[in-house]
């Protein structure tokens, strides 16, 4: 073969070798997230609809259920839509293909929406993401909730509010603060008046973030629960997808008994707390003046807590007229991130967050009280529980409102935290479960991720 053969077949050739390595270097990220079953055999629900912005969809809620923009002393009165609220029996089973959508943050092309979604270190705020992703999760269940008898041109006589954050999962560090990202999801489950909603968030076709929803359905009035769509799936995919969220739907019965914080210790865990014990009562034993004694490297859990007082205001409600869930996961999130960044001397990253429960509403006019603590660490992870109470601006009543269980991660291992008393033990136990959590599902999330993309991927990204 002459020379200038061998030229012109490696001149042919070195544009796909470049190409082959620039997909080699992806691997990690396209394998990022990866569900164990990579969304029921590597394909992804994707119906092309589209909601436009966010911004577009907090308008189409709005304009469906006919609540007006803006702030209104006396909010429009709609006990005139319950006559309208359906039986069951009369809603016809709907698909998962029907409820799912994308929506977009462009902070490609937008400098103060890039303003608003990013910290000092460049990183993108996940509270803000999670706050995006509680608003598409409600415009999600509209899309899902058909009524064929409803007149043309009367809103829609429901109300959706957020019963549950099952859990989230971020990969803060591989977001970049200058590139749109897309929001998507789809309802997964479906009862007599709640539906589970899968959100997914990507950059540039990248899976780097999923939350999964509990959301009820509500009258007019938010005055009692209103029946939803069955949720009948059309195909493989979807049957895959709603078994799975069956298995989390019986997890979740019998008032949340798979809650960590609510489990009693173990006989394994009962060994932990007297571990702990031997571990703090000192050399000579505890003594009536000092009944513990601090390990090396370690910190008391109780002086490592932080909290602040909150007023939010009517542009923080949702359109019940109570405060915005997606609102009060934010500041959770924010006052966790001091919490551990004070904790760590460092800049930690939040990697999970579990079981964000909303047991009581909080009513426009009202106060919250913010309270995060540390909980357990383990080499460089922060395990933190954030506590929202809610102040009664017009009794000036407390109650509690939402627990957030979050795990954030360090570049450094950070000290081990210590119980002084029983009930820390028992948050210490709590936290352990987290943490335990969280690594089962990077573990599962994450398998493969460095074998490179996964085949068949239908649409864009990979499959989580």
């Amino acid at each position: 073969m002459s020379l200038r053969a061998v030229g012109e077949i490696i001149m042919f050739l070195r544009p796909i070798l470049r190409r082959a390595i620039e997909v080699r270097r992806l691997c990690p990220q396209l394998g990022a997230l990866r569900h164990r079953s990579v969304e029921c055999g590597r394909e992804q629900l994707d119906s092309g609809h589209c909601s436009g912005t966010m911004d577009d969809v907090a308008k189409k809620i709005r304009e469906h259920i006919g609540v007006e923009g803006g702030y209104h002393a006396i909010p429009k009165c709609r006990e005139g839509l319950l006559k309208f609220q359906p039986d069951r029996s009369d809603l016809p089973g709907r698909s998962m293909i029907d409820s799912q959508t994308t929506a977009n943050i462009l902070l490609e092309s937008d400098a103060l929406m890039r303003e608003r979604f990013v910290y000092g270190r460049g990183l993108l705020r996940m509270g803000r993401i999670m706050e995006e992703l509680d608003l598409l999760a409600v415009w999600i269940c509209h899309r899902h909730v058909h009524l064929p008898k409803l007149p043309k041109g009367v809103p829609l006589p429901y109300t959706f509010v957020t019963l549950l954050v099952d859990h989230g999962h971020f990969l803060v560090e591989k977001f970049k603060a200058d590139v749109d990202v897309s929001l998507s999801g789809h309802v997964s489950w479906s009862g007599n008046s709640s539906l589970e909603i899968m959100a997914y968030v990507r950059q540039s076709g990248k899976l780097l973030a999923k939350a999964i929803f509990m959301i009820a359905a509500r009258d007019a009035t938010n005055s009692g629960p209103a029946p939803v769509n069955p949720l009948t799936p059309a195909n493989e995919l979807e049957e895959c997808l709603y078994q799975e969220a069956l298995e989390r739907q019986k997890r979740r019965e019998g008032n949340l008994p798979h809650l960590e914080s609510n489990r009693k210790p173990s006989k394994e865990e009962e060994q932990i707390m007297y571990e702990v014990f031997t571990r703090t009562k000192g050399i000579e034993g505890p003594t009536p003046t000092d009944m513990t004694a601090l390990p090396p490297n370690c910190r008391w859990m109780s002086k490592w807590h932080r909290r602040t007082l909150l007023h939010p205001f009517p542009e923080h409600r949702n359109e019940a007229n109570t405060i915005f869930g997606g609102f009060i996961i934010r500041k959770g999130i924010e006052i966790a991130f001091i919490t551990a960044s004070l904790f760590s001397n460092g800049y930690p990253v939040i990697e999970f967050i579990s079981d964000v429960t909303f047991p009581h509403p909080i009513p426009v006019h009202s106060y919250m009280k913010l309270k995060a603590y540390v909980v357990y660490t383990q080499d460089n992870y922060v395990q933190l529980m954030t506590v929202v109470d809610a102040i009664d601006g017009k009794s000036f009543t407390q109650f509690h409102s939402n627990t957030l269980h979050l795990t954030y991660s360090c570049r450094q291992e950070v000290p081990e935290v210590l119980p002084r008393s029983y009930s820390e033990a028992l948050w210490y136990l709590s936290g352990r479960r987290y943490l335990q959590r969280f690594r089962e599902f990077v573990d599962r999330d994450m398998e493969g991720s460095e074998s490179g993309p996964p085949e068949n991927i239908s649409g864009e990204g990979d499959a989580i």
